[in-house]
């Protein structure tokens, strides 16, 4: 930040075949930093599109040095483009919006003041959403659960506006499909986060990317994002918790018949004898997976090459 108050802020917007919309996006973004900012850089994330649309971020960067642009071999989701943009971010400040234009850029100077207000993220609320109730209602449900597990209370957490401090994005860890729970990450790092209202606009060209089965994937990124998160919750704790109460539940049935052997009450397979014993076996195969698992987030850091290449100076 300057003297004057103003952030060098960068904008990441991670697209796929959006073509119709980019130079609108581009021209309208300009426009409002060049008047609210210290100095810009557009960061467009092409996620293997497939119509002109690297051609046009392309042609923008040849006009204005601003422009960076990264390009993935193929389409890999939105995380990933989120996280590479978020590496090639400079700025003070990093903007996040999707491509299609129905998040207006000039919600964004509203967004920063409310930063300004100590705050490290803050995410927009789509109070009146243009969707239709198809995606309207899932996203509803999701942020409902999604609130209740983790305590995180926003109304819209997967809004694609978003506005962070520079240490947010250098800090989280975004990947597989986490982009729908980044104030969550953040929230459990520590740094402080709140929402705004923000106006939304119906597609204006295009059609939507996502579909119905991104609301199944958002409940496991819940599931996952718990375990990555929360420290004192380890995988092994949660599932050592549950192996533990069928050892338990199974151990007590099958000593209930272990005592009557003993006192010569013979011994004779019974349903609930066959109970317990599965039982004892759940336990072991649950374990083994909190095991897994507790290895596998030890070894969370993994190394992508999605690039293609990347246009910069």
């Amino acid at each position: 930040m300057d003297s004057t108050g103003k952030y060098f802020i960068s904008v990441v917007i991670p697209f796929y075949n959006e073509e119709e919309s980019l130079v609108e996006l581009y021209s309208r973004l300009t426009s409002m930093l060049q008047q609210f900012s210290q100095g810009h850089e557009l960061i467009f994330v092409d996620d293997g599109s497939t119509d002109g649309s690297l051609s046009i971020v392309s042609t923008l960067r040849e006009k204005d040095r601003r422009v960076k642009v990264i390009a993935f071999n193929r389409n890999y989701g939105k995380s990933p483009a989120l996280s590479q943009g978020f590496a090639a971010a400079r700025g003070d400040l990093v903007v996040t919006i999707d491509a299609d234009l129905q998040d207006d850029p000039d919600e964004i100077p509203g967004m920063v003041a409310l930063l300004d207000e100590g705050y490290d993220l803050i995410s927009g609320w789509k109070l009146n959403r243009k969707d239709p109730i198809t995606k309207t209602l899932p996203s509803k449900v999701f942020n409902f659960f999604a609130s209740l597990i983790t305590g995180i209370k926003l109304h819209d957490i997967n809004c694609g506006l978003k506005v962070y401090r520079k240490e947010v994005v250098k800090r989280i860890k975004v990947y597989g499909e986490l982009h729908r729970v980044i104030p969550v990450l953040a929230g459990w790092e520590g740094f402080r986060i709140s929402e705004k209202e923000v106006t939304h606009s119906e597609r204006k060209y295009g059609k939507s990317k996502y579909g119905a089965k991104r609301f199944l994937n958002g409940i496991f990124d819940l599931m996952t994002v718990m375990f990555i998160t929360r420290r004192s919750t380890t995988p092994m704790h949660f599932f050592g918790r549950i192996a533990f109460l069928f050892l338990s539940t199974g151990g007590l049935i099958n000593l209930y018949f272990l005592l009557q052997w003993v006192f010569g009450k013979g011994l004779h397979v019974r349903p609930l004898m066959v109970v317990g014993l599965i039982m004892i076996v759940i336990s072991i195969q649950i374990g083994s997976i909190g095991l897994l698992a507790e290895l596998y987030s030890s070894n969370i850091e993994r190394v992508f090459s999605y690039r293609k290449y990347e246009i910069d100076d």
